[in-house]
């Protein structure tokens, strides 16, 4: 039985940490049954920050108004609000790398939102050496990325927060997008 959005939100907000772990594990194993395909890890990410005391906004569809003649929708996979930081997230649930389309699809997005507004981009598989060198060029928009075993660390330490203040530090300093949060915390 495939869910709706609040079924799944009900679902994920049951989730302390230990559930929330075996969770992510059952579906980097392809055991997690009752999901749409992606939904399962959209909704840990959010739910992970939640857990932190982030304020959560849980997958959302956008009108965006581009014309007179009407509006385009965009689905956002979720919002977060830490610390001072907006973020909106978009999680890709592949064991693929990612390629451009999900960091060009953010940068639009952000282009409509108040330049202070990161934009978050995990994914289970990392990303392709394309992503990686765009990134450095996506500016003035943030946009931070978050791979799959940095995802793993961050349930394991309970460090979403830690891990989201240290990529932005990092991008802040260096303007670079892409800071692995394992590297001082292994």
């Amino acid at each position: 039985m495939v869910g709706n959005e609040d079924t799944y939100k009900s679902r994920i907000r049951a989730m302390n940490w230990a559930r929330l772990r075996t969770f992510h594990e059952r579906l980097i194993e392809g055991r997690v049954e009752g999901w749409e395909p992606g939904k399962a890890f959209e909704y840990l990410v959010l739910r992970a920050f939640d857990l932190e005391g982030a304020t959560v906004k849980w997958p959302y569809v956008s009108t965006v108004s581009l014309s007179e003649s009407g509006g385009e929708t965009e689905q956002i996979d979720g919002a977060i609000y830490v610390d001072g930081l907006a973020c909106i997230v978009e999680a890709k649930d592949t064991a693929a790398t990612v390629d451009i389309a999900p960091i060009a699809k953010m940068r639009n997005q952000l282009l409509r939102r108040p330049s202070s507004t990161v934009g978050l981009i995990f994914s289970r598989g990392g990303f392709s050496r394309p992503v990686t060198t765009l990134i450095k060029f996506v500016a003035p928009q943030t946009i931070l990325l978050w791979m799959g075993d940095e995802v793993a660390h961050a349930l394991k330490h309970r460090a979403f927060r830690k891990g989201l203040n240290e990529k932005y530090r990092r991008s802040v300093e260096q303007g670079l997008g892409l800071h692995d949060v394992l590297e001082n915390n292994t």
